[in-house]
C-alpha cells in the first residue's frame, strides 16, 4: 500500500541529515534556510551554505509540489499520462567545493505520483548521485563506485551495473561529445519491487550519499592549488551549467511546472568561465573528451 507521508516524513529528515553532515565538514559556513510555497500547490525549504572555508556552494532543498495536468517533460516518454493530476517530493542537492581538487557532486532522491478519477494511481521513485572530479583521483572514483555498489547490493546483483550505466549515459553532453564525470548512479520509473522495498530501494540510495562524498572531500580540502587550477575548476563549472540548463530532466520539469525559479536553479554554480576555442594542457584536459 502507497505511503506517501512515510516517504516525505523520510525526505524530510534525509535532508536534515545531509545538511547537519556538510556543516561538520565547514566551520566556516552554515544552512540559511528559505520556506516557499507554490501558488499552484505546495511548496518547500531551499537551504543554501555559501562562501565557507570547503563550500563555496552548497545547496540542498525539500519540494512537495501538486498540479492537475502535467508538464511536457514529465509525459514525453509516458504520454498515457497526458491529463493526469500530479503530486510530487523529493531531495535534490549539489555541492561546489572552493578547492578544485575537491569534486563536484550532485544527488537527489524522488516520488512521484499520477491519478485520474476511477483508475489506479501510477507511481514511481526515482534518483541518484554522481561525482563530477576537477582532478580526477583514482582513491576517490574507486571510494564513490564501491559505496554506490554497495548501496544497490541488497536488491540483487544488477541493480548496480544497470543504474551506473544509467547515470552514464544521463550525465553526457551531446553537443560537447563529454561526460560530466565519473558517474555513479541514476534510476528513474522505479516501482517493480511494490511500494515497499521501491521505497527501501530509494533510501538506500539517499542515505549512501553521505559516506559516498564526505570522505573524498576531507581527504582532498586540505590540497594547496593556485589559479591554474582555480581557472580550470570554473571552466569545467561552465559544463556543469550547459547540462543543467539544457538537459536536465528537473530542472525542465520545475520551470515547465511553475516552479519556483530560485530552488530550481540553486544548482547553478557561484562562478563559472567560458572561453572560445580553449585548449586545456594535456594535464588538464581529462574531461574533455568521452
Amino acid at each position: 500500500m502507497m505511503d506517501f507521508h512515510a516517504v516525505k516524513s523520510y525526505l524530510l529528515g534525509l535532508q536534515d541529515s545531509i545538511c547537519q553532515a556538510l556543516e561538520a565538514e565547514d566551520a566556516q559556513a552554515s544552512f540559511q534556510q528559505d520556506q516557499w510555497e507554490r501558488e499552484e500547490g505546495g511548496g518547500g525549504r531551499s537551504r543554501v551554505m555559501a562562501d565557507g572555508a570547503v563550500f563555496e556552494k552548497a545547496g540542498v532543498g525539500f519540494s512537495h509540489v501538486m498540479g492537475s495536468k502535467l508538464p511536457p517533460s514529465a509525459t514525453a516518454s509516458r504520454p498515457e499520462l497526458a491529463g493526469r493530476s500530479w503530486q510530487a517530493m523529493g531531495v535534490s542537492l549539489v555541492i561546489h567545493p572552493e578547492n578544485p581538487y575537491v569534486p563536484t557532486s550532485h544527488a537527489n532522491v524522488r516520488f512521484f505520483v499520477a491519478e485520474k478519477e476511477g483508475e489506479e494511481p501510477v507511481w514511481w521513485f526515482g534518483g541518484g548521485f554522481d561525482l563530477t572530479p576537477f582532478y580526477p583521483m583514482d582513491e576517490d572514483c574507486e571510494h564513490f563506485h564501491r559505496v554506490a555498489r554497495d548501496a544497490m547490493s541488497p536488491f540483487g546483483p544488477h541493480y548496480y551495473a544497470k543504474y551506473k550505466a544509467a547515470c552514464d549515459a544521463y550525465f553526457y553532453l551531446p553537443h560537447r561529445d563529454e561526460t560530466r564525470g565519473i558517474g555513479g548512479l541514476f534510476f528513474d520509473d522505479f516501482n517493480e519491487l511494490g511500494f515497499d522495498q521501491s521505497f527501501a530501494f530509494m533510501q538506500a540510495v539517499g542515505d549512501a550519499f553521505v559516506p559516498a562524498y564526505v570522505p573524498i572531500v576531507r581527504r582532498r580540502r586540505e590540497m594547496t592549488y593556485g589559479m591554474r587550477e582555480r581557472e580550470f575548476q570554473l571552466y569545467r563549472r561552465g559544463r556543469y551549467v550547459e547540462f543543467n540548463l539544457v538537459y536536465d530532466r528537473g530542472t525542465l520539469f520545475g520551470l515547465q511546472s511553475g516552479g519556483r525559479t530560485e530552488s530550481i536553479l540553486m544548482s547553478m554554480p557561484p562562478l563559472a568561465r567560458w572561453e572560445y576555442g580553449y585548449v586545456p594542457e594535456a594535464q588538464l584536459g581529462v574531461w574533455l573528451r568521452a
